[in-house]
């Protein structure tokens, strides 16, 4: 099946959905209403509901006069019990799956994916793919590539034998995800199950330069992109070559393509010459994207809160392409996603019943918020997690009809504390950006994080653009201190001797570091999200280790 055909399929068969959500745009109040009273009915006697049940007094009130704001840590034994076989514990609809979270700010969490959990982020997805071929027809003319993740760990079940995470990444695409895979994905699912890092990139990239209709790319974290389009330079010749005898010449040699019968479940890529485009290709310089991919039109990344800076360095490699911020989503919930015309994601209503903690403390629901205000985003979804605490923060930048629209600034609970210094990552954003402007600064990578090295102090580790000549001034460290002093619990802990002044140590290849010691962390190469502040200490060696290499 062409792609032509297949992504207006696709569109076709999103526009009930595209069609239910500008009309709840109209009825957001009694939209979420009707989702909350769902939920309640449906799940009424399972063991969760159950033990609230002296709470909940009538499915028509608000959720906030019956159930607890949670965490995970109020479902940990839930979970367990669904984990080891047993039925009607969150919802009535049974778990297909847990899905891993990505650990930015804790440890992994598994998350229950049921069919209604499922539907409800292809609800989202629809909207948003109606929306954007619409709007941007010539997308629909040729394949995509869809962010696909190294599955380092190798597939995973629960006791009861519940899978533990996505077989196929294009499962986060719904039911129309076996047709993409097969007629739309520039680069097949197949490449997740090469665990070394190297030899996965390297097939995608064979991947990416056999399609030379490439109309989109979506990826989560913008340096997912820009790291695996780094070594292009370095294995052009090899690519080339495999890419004109239909060969496949992995750089670490971490699997034989050459076997008969692959041991890769779902080996499907069709390994055959191309020798015109391989002709081609030689013609041009491998930093040339906008010759490499010269139909590629639009790029979905995440683009806000700490991924601003990485989607801007992403923005440059591709000029005249398109950068759309993708919204919010999480492993739990789809929170957001991006509508032309708007300022920001809008809220994807029509998926989940969503509240929103309030600076004042005051708890509010969709159709209550206010433009420019902040707030921390609660969410009741169909996979059995009520009234869950995602600690989101989003400020509310515009409305489609009734609709907030809404920007990812941070993490709520991204708070560093040791000494009771209470750093908390959104003033650190705006310390920094107010230094780095005042400076003339445009790093590339920078992080902020606490040093057990005595004295106990913060570092900021900072990468310069290739091409900037700027060394860090000598006076940065102390000035960062003295910004970061203007937090009451900073200063005082600085006063006591608590904390030594901060340093600054300039770096080279910090998002590439970055990413290798999250991964070393647990979590997975797509889920790794830019971090402006860390709570963990231990960094000074991770980048230590590299400047030891030069």
């Amino acid at each position: 099946m062409k792609a032509a055909f297949a992504n207006r399929l696709w569109l076709f068969a999103s526009r009930k959905a595209a069609k239910d959500f500008h009309r709840a745009s109209r009825h957001v109040a009694e939209t979420q209403a009707r989702l909350l009273q769902n939920y309640l009915t449906q799940n009424r006697n399972t063991a969760y509901l159950t033990h609230h049940a002296t709470r909940i007094t009538n499915c028509h009130l608000p959720i906030t006069n019956s159930l607890p704001i949670t965490t995970y840590d109020d479902y940990a034994p839930y979970i367990t019990r669904i984990a080891n076989g047993e039925a009607n514990v969150l919802t009535r609809d049974p778990v297909q799956l847990f899905e891993l979270s990505s650990g930015s700010t804790s440890a992994s969490k598994m998350i229950p994916y049921t069919r209604t959990l499922k539907r409800e982020f292809g609800f989202g997805l629809s909207a948003w793919i109606h929306d954007l071929f619409t709007h941007r027809p010539a997308l629909m003319a040729g394949p995509a590539y869809w962010s696909i993740s190294p599955l380092t760990a190798g597939p995973r079940r629960t006791p009861a034998g519940i899978p533990i995470g996505f077989e196929e990444d294009s499962a986060y695409l719904g039911s129309f995800g076996s047709l993409i895979e097969s007629s739309l994905m520039a680069v097949p699912n197949f490449v997740k199950r090469l665990q070394d890092v190297d030899d996965f990139r390297y097939v995608t990239l064979l991947s990416l330069l056999r399609c030379e209709d490439l109309r989109l790319i979506s990826v989560w974290n913008p340096t997912f992109l820009t790291l695996l389009l780094a070594p292009l330079e370095r294995w052009w010749d090899s690519l080339l070559k495999d890419l004109a005898e239909g060969t496949i010449t992995l750089p670490n040699q971490s699997f034989d393509f050459t076997q008969d019968k692959p041991p890769i479940t779902g080996y499907r890529l069709q390994v055959t010459g191309c020798k015109l485009r391989a002709a081609h290709l030689s013609k041009l310089s491998p930093t040339n994207y906008a010759s490499i991919w010269k139909n590629l039109a639009l790029i979905s990344c995440w683009a806000d809160g700490a991924s601003e800076p990485y989607a801007r360095e992403l923005q440059n490699l591709f000029p005249d392409v398109t950068l759309q911020p993708k919204g919010l989503l999480a492993t739990e919930a789809f929170i957001s996603f991006p509508l032309t015309g708007c300022n920001g994601g809008v809220l994807a209503i029509t998926s989940h019943y969503f509240e929103f903690l309030a600076e004042s403390g005051d708890l509010l629901l969709a159709h209550q918020l206010e433009k420019g205000k902040t707030y921390s985003v609660i969410v009741t979804t169909g996979g059995g997690l009520y009234r869950y605490q995602l600690n989101d923060l989003v400020e509310v930048t515009d409305f489609y009809h009734q609709i907030p629209c809404v920007k990812f600034i941070g993490k709520a609970d991204k708070v560093s504390d040791y000494f009771g210094e209470k750093l908390n990552e959104q003033f650190v954003i705006g310390v920094l950006k107010e230094l780095f402007a005042k400076r003339n600064l445009n790093p590339v990578f920078y992080m902020l994080a606490p040093d057990d090295a005595s004295p106990f102090h913060y570092t900021l580790y900072l990468e310069l653009p290739e091409r900037s000549s700027a060394q860090l001034p000598n006076d940065l460290a102390a000035q960062l201190d003295n910004s970061l002093r203007a937090n009451f619990h900073y200063d005082y802990c600085r006063r006591l001797g608590q904390l030594a002044e901060t340093q600054a140590v300039q770096i080279k290849d910090g998002s590439a570091l970055y990413i290798q010691a999250c991964q070393e962390r647990g979590q997975k190469l797509g889920d790794i999200k830019a971090s402006v502040l860390q709570k963990s200490t231990g960094w000074n060696l991770v980048f230590a280790f590299r400047e030891s290499e030069d």
